[in-house]
């Protein structure tokens, strides 16, 4: 009996927080890579690595090519399952499901597909004719889309393959099946603007394990430089003033009335007696004279009885660094210094003092709300099986990281 479980990858901003390998439901699992950092990531969370020779790492290597070498080193295995990278929303009851029309129903390839209603239309190239011709639709009798059925498209997400046919030389070959996706799990990251649906859609059609989703239970905020813009306004008379935003004020109560506590901190002894005057205007609990930002906030933890998955933290500077990388959520203002923005989960869009906790705070609410719907019965796309791939024989899934992000940080990887 070998498990079989889904390698998933995903890069920092898709969903803000690392993919782990789950060893409940995962045994026989490759990742296929020529990079040291993505081969000590996969065998410290478990995996097995296939380490690509020279000739199949090319940027001209195709995936066949590839799967060709991993099935000449591993002639035990019968049945090779590809997954794409930019398939960030695949479930392992799609593979359970697709697999057993090679286990069972003795196909010889299996892919996924999606249904599309596109009405596609010839081409016309430069110097041709200019009028073009309908591919797939009468434009006599034009349908209506809730009358056409549309059409099957491959997405990308998966290809079941026997050993036999790979040999040959092909991926979908012989007794051929494909294996439907409903479009909401149909996510393909192809170019830079396909992040910002595929985040959307991960947080609320991903796969994220047996585990329930945790909550945010406290919002650790720096005064200067989150609450404010760090800026200490000075009268003709000497008196001191700093300005907040009413937003921000509002984003605060919102987290309050969703039974998350927030906590302000202030370290700067110049701004001692303002931060007091903003925590009490605020109605929140004031750390200050901090000087190990990350002790004072582990004692702190200690006392709530909370763990750093159910803590987010808004930070700006490099005190706030190992805070950030610790946190379940973590953010900094758009201004935040690089040595923050590089250690942050999440980067605002506004700046410090100009609604950047607002923001945040929202973001919090959002990844809440859609954890909540991932508790629902109906979000439970794969039921409740604890190992749903324990009765497979010879089988091997083989995954290809190749997403980097755009600060050139490794992926992070997935085993569900």
């Amino acid at each position: 009996m070998v498990k079989v479980a889904t390698l998933r990858c995903s890069v920092r901003e898709l969903d803000a927080k690392p993919y782990i390998f789950d060893p409940d439901t995962q045994e026989n699992v490759w990742v296929s890579t020529d990079h040291d950092e993505i081969t000590r990531v996969t065998k410290e969370w478990g995996a097995e690595v296939h380490r690509r020779s020279p000739e199949v790492s090319k940027d001209t290597t195709s995936s066949l090519e590839t799967i060709q070498e991993f099935s000449r080193l591993n002639p035990d295995v019968g049945v090779i399952c590809n997954i794409q990278a930019t398939s960030p929303c695949l479930h392992p009851c799609h593979l359970k499901e697709a697999v057993e029309y090679i286990t069972k129903d003795g196909c010889d390839s299996v892919f996924s597909v999606v249904r599309r209603h596109h009405f596609r239309w010839q081409e016309v190239k430069e110097g041709d004719c200019q009028c073009t011709t309908p591919l797939n639709l009468d434009p006599a009798h034009r349908p209506r889309r809730q009358d056409w059925p549309g059409e099957l498209c491959e997405n990308g997400s998966f290809y079941f393959a026997t050993r036999k046919l790979i040999e040959k030389g092909f991926l979908q070959d012989g007794k051929m099946k494909y294996f439907e996706m409903k479009p909401e799990h149909s996510v393909d990251i192809d170019v830079d603007i396909d992040w910002p649906v595929a985040e959307q859609r991960v947080l609320k059609y991903g796969y994220f394990g047996k585990d329930k989703p945790q909550f945010v239970k406290l919002l650790l905020c720096n005064v200067s430089g989150c609450l404010t813009d760090g800026q200490i306004y000075m009268t003709a008379k000497g008196d001191e003033m700093v300005s907040i935003n009413t937003r921000d004020q509002a984003g605060i109560d919102m987290l309050k009335k969703e039974d998350v506590k927030v906590i302000l901190i202030e370290n700067d002894p110049n701004t001692k007696a303002l931060a007091k005057k903003l925590a009490k205007r605020m109605k929140c609990q004031l750390l200050q004279d901090v000087g190990d930002k990350l002790k004072k906030v582990q004692k702190l933890m200690k006392k709530e009885g909370l763990e750093w998955k159910e803590v987010a933290y808004l930070g700006n500077d490099e005190p706030d660094v190992k805070c950030l990388e610790l946190a379940g959520l973590s953010a900094v203002p758009m201004d935040a210094p690089t040595v923050a923005l590089n250690h942050a989960k999440y980067i605002c869009h506004n700046a410090g003092g100009h609604g950047a906790v607002r923001e945040f705070a929202e973001h919090i609410l959002l990844l809440k709300k859609e954890a909540k719907s991932q508790m629902e019965p109906e979000h439970n796309v794969c039921g409740t099986s604890a190992s749903i791939f324990n009765t497979f024989l010879d089988i091997t899934i083989i995954f290809f990281p190749y997403l980097i992000n755009k600060y050139n940080n490794i992926c992070h990887f997935r085993v569900i």
